[in-house]
């Protein structure tokens, strides 16, 4: 079996240490890492991401494909030069205050990592005032993620989109929510720009932002586009 093939199985099975074997093996055989990422790694998550949608796969089984994926992207980093990654625009994640749940939101940010955003993630336990600081110390970033799983720490998010709406006039900033307790409802009622109930979802509609901003300004057929990386993830 090619070993590209045999990646894309170890990953979509949660196989770890096989991925990382596997990963290894290709760069021993001289393979480009952009292959091995695109060809390999990028399609298998995508696949995995897609039985979990659909109810074909459990969430033990995903948590372990996103964590085989993001073990081979930190073997392949330091072989891929920084510049040549597809890069579509810069999105920033993070879990509300009072709320240290991180597994939804490092899935949302492996995720955005293979539709080729630029992720900054906050981490957990994340104020108003340090999204507004995130966000003013990256002008470049087009959409922000704010993740809660408690309920008790729902209610902040209100206060977050709040802020950066009243830091954003011109509305450059698609600002999404997610987690176990938010619904499309309470979305709505906060002012977010959208709400997904699963990391593969996030990734699909902060690519579209991006595109439909890209399309809107006239960049879509530019250097850099929004269609070079379309199909990266």
């Amino acid at each position: 079996m090619p070993v590209l093939e045999e990646l894309r199985y170890s990953i979509e099975n949660g196989r770890i240490k096989d991925t990382e074997a596997l990963i290894r093996r290709a760069l021993e055989e001289k393979m480009d890492p952009q292959e091995i990422l695109s060809a390999g790694m990028i399609p298998a998550m995508r696949s995995a991401g897609n039985d979990f949608r659909n109810g074909e796969a459990d969430i033990p089984r995903i948590l372990s494909a996103a964590r085989g994926m993001q073990k081979g992207l930190n073997i392949l980093e330091p072989y891929m030069r920084r510049e040549n990654l597809p890069c579509i625009g810069t999105a920033i994640l993070g879990t509300v205050e009072g709320d240290l749940h991180d597994v939804g939101k490092n899935m949302v940010a492996i995720m955005f990592r293979c539709a080729g955003f630029r992720v900054i993630d906050l981490g957990v336990d994340i104020s108003e005032k340090q999204f507004q600081k995130a966000v003013r110390e990256n002008p470049e970033a087009s959409v922000v993620c704010i993740s809660s799983l408690l309920t008790t720490s729902a209610p902040e998010m209100r206060g977050i989109v709040k802020a950066l709406r009243k830091m954003d006039k011109e509305r450059r900033l698609k600002i999404m929510v997610g987690g176990g307790c938010i619904t499309q409802k309470f979305a709505d009622e906060i002012g977010a720009d959208a709400y997904t109930e699963n990391a593969v979802d996030a990734a699909e509609v902060a690519k579209k932002f991006v595109m439909e901003k890209r399309r809107d300004s006239g960049e879509a057929d530019g250097p850099g586009s929004a269609g070079v990386s379309a199909g990266t993830f």
